[in-house]
């Protein structure tokens, strides 16, 4: 697996230059379209016998990489591929921050295998790795990431994207004296901020994309954090295509191990525009663009920052 790192970065890297200059076009089936086929050819020129085990879409829905697709050449190392072409498609299109690509690779089998679908999540770092139930309510999970993080509840800081349906979680940690911390796009990115000591986030909430959820897994259990999760079926459509991919109980807790089964995993991540980890593409005077990405290894529990040059790709 580790010999493919750089391979991977390369797919991350030429997606993100692909979407750049669709930034503030409003059109997103354009920029998700320009970083989709960017990442599906640099992907069928690796060397590995991929598969996309959770994605943006399913076969009918294409140009979204489906799940199902075999990527690579077909000759070397099964990998199990989860990715988001762009995380935040909507920040790409409005010009504004927080908007990346991404990718998360682990051995054949090790990765959960699931539809496009709402997947609620719970994520912490190192420190409070064992001490979160989703089960249990968020007020007893708060008090529990508290204490192992050795702080008053007051202190306690929980990222939470603003969305109506978490209107009722936000104001359960507020009301128990905990700070909540909205933001608008970019789950991936606050779910792996857990996991980053100088953030300084001590937990992660949301309901969103299983595709997304997945992702953060990897990159979570690279850092050594924690997640749980649990797939939400919005009709019987979903729940029976959950079955149809095995799993028998689709709305059953998902321990990380579930979400991801090994240490030899992969996340790699280019920023489009600027957020929290990760600058956004720039450009020089003649029009050469510089990517900064973030490679994470799920065996060394290294993190790595890259900043690549790369020539203009619309000067012959």
């Amino acid at each position: 697996m580790q010999n493919l790192t750089f391979d991977f970065l390369k797919v991350t890297e030429q997606a993100a230059i692909a979407s750049y200059p669709w930034v503030g076009s409003g059109d997103k089936l354009k920029a998700d379209g320009a970083a989709t086929n960017a990442m599906r050819n640099t992907l069928n020129q690796i060397k590995f016998n991929g598969r996309i085990v959770i994605g943006e879409g399913e076969l009918d829905d294409a140009p979204m990489l489906f799940i199902g697709e075999k990527v690579g050449t077909g000759l070397g190392t099964k990998v199990d591929i989860a990715v988001d072409p762009i995380e935040g498609t909507t920040s790409t299109v409005n010009g504004q921050d927080n908007a990346f690509t991404v990718i998360a690779a682990a051995p054949k089998g090790t990765l959960l295998h699931a539809p496009d679908m709402y997947m609620e999540k719970l994520v912490v770092g190192p420190k409070a790795k064992g001490e979160i139930d989703i089960n249990v309510s968020l007020t007893e999970n708060v008090h529990k990431v508290a204490k192992a993080n050795g702080k008053n509840i007051k202190d306690v800081k929980v990222l939470i994207q603003k969305r109506e349906r978490h209107n009722k979680g936000i104001e359960e940690i507020r009301n128990m004296g905990a700070k909540v911390h909205l933001f608008d796009e970019g789950d991936i990115t606050y779910a792996i901020a857990t996991c980053i000591e100088d953030q300084e986030i001590d937990l992660f909430y949301g309901i969103g994309g299983a595709p997304e959820g997945v992702v953060a897994a990897v990159a979570v259990k690279c850092l050594n954090g924690d997640m749980q999760a649990r797939l939400l079926p919005q009709s019987r459509k979903e729940y029976d295509r959950c079955v149809e991919m095995g799993l028998d109980n689709p709305e059953i807790a998902l321990r990380h191990s579930e979400l991801i089964k090994s240490d030899k995993c992969i996340f790699t991540a280019t920023g489009i525009t600027e957020n929290i980890l990760l600058d956004g593409i720039k450009t020089d005077t003649e029009s050469n663009y510089t990517t900064h990405s973030l490679i994470l290894n799920g065996e060394s529990k290294q993190l790595r920052y890259v900043k690549c040059k790369h020539p203009n790709p619309h000067v012959a």
